[in-house]
């Protein structure tokens, strides 16, 4: 006699869980998992990208070369400034004018509009707008020279070493920081206003309002914002390919991500690149640990 297998409730909630994210670990798995092991293993190997020969595995001489490259720290370098000059920015302005659109009670959706706007361009576009801006003629230009009273004067936007790492920097700021500023609304939205109302009440102002309530209770959406942002900016190619193919000198904008893309495709070295990209992955998966060591926890009790 066959006995009918009883399930509970949350076993079969648990059944139809997995089966409704099957597709997407399957999809995760060939197309982010794979890649990744499949880079690390080429990192061990000497393979170039058009040769028929059959790559032989050299162990750790790749990483050797790779980290006894001044090409690489310069890389490294390079990255780590574009990282630093947009994250702080993004994260510290993205809250500021969260707070201050979430204060209004008039025309938020239109600011967030306004401001998520630039987000749903491809950095492409967004790169190719700001070219133009970038211009001796252009608006960048005109609006400083005007602004500072020095007509005919060529900021050198795409020219000079310092100017064209800020020039990146301004790209991708004006870009992403629409997109962080929306989670940071979404993340005072969550706050009970009642607690704002106590304060009110008992005679706390704005500042101690924000000081006291905003920034304690905003702590799971910053530490994610942080993590976002860093890996984001870790990841930049797009501005930099684009800005480079329009005769902006490479070196100090010749981030981690487009030496990879070089080294694969121009030099054809893609064990070269491969250790880059093991590099580059560790870095954010340091960054990421880390970041959620120091929040200690994503609770907050109101």
């Amino acid at each position: 006699m066959n006995k009918a297998k009883n399930f509970s409730y949350e076993q079969k909630k648990a059944k139809w869980g997995w089966i409704f994210t099957a597709p997407g670990l399957v999809f995760f798995s060939i197309f982010s998992f794979y890649p990744i092991l499949n880079a690390l293993w080429t990192s061990f190997l000497n393979k170039k990208l058009v040769s028929l020969k059959k790559p032989t595995f050299v162990g750790f001489k790749n990483f050797a070369n790779v980290l006894g490259s001044l090409d690489f720290w310069n890389s490294m370098r390079a990255t780590a400034t574009f990282a630093v000059g947009c994250f702080i920015p993004l994260v510290i302005v993205g809250l500021i004018l969260a707070t201050f659109i979430s204060s209004r009670n008039r025309h938020q959706r239109a600011l967030q509009l306004i401001y998520y706007s630039p987000a749903v361009l491809s950095s492409a576009v967004a790169a190719l707008i700001w070219l133009l801006m970038f211009d001796p003629r252009g608006l960048m230009n005109q609006s400083l020279n005007a602004l500072l009273g020095m007509p005919g004067h060529d900021w050198k936007w795409m020219a000079d070493s310092a100017m064209v790492q800020l020039s990146t920097i301004i790209v991708y700021f004006w870009k992403y920081i629409g997109y962080f500023t929306i989670l940071y609304i979404t993340g005072i939205a969550k706050i009970p206003t009642s607690i704002y109302e106590a304060a009110t009440i008992d005679g706390s102002g704005p500042w101690n309002r924000f000081r006291l309530i905003t920034l304690p209770l905003l702590k799971p959406t910053t530490v994610m914002v942080s993590i976002m942002a860093m890996i984001q900016c870790l990841k930049t190619f797009s501005t930099q390919y684009l800005f480079t193919q329009r005769g902006a000198p490479q070196a100090p904008i010749n981030v981690i991500t487009l030496n990879i893309y070089n080294t694969a495709m121009r030099d054809n070295n893609i064990s070269k690149a491969s250790v880059m990209s093991v590099v580059l992955f560790l870095m954010m998966l340091a960054l990421t640990v880390g970041q959620l060591k120091l929040s200690k926890s994503d609770d907050v009790s109101y």
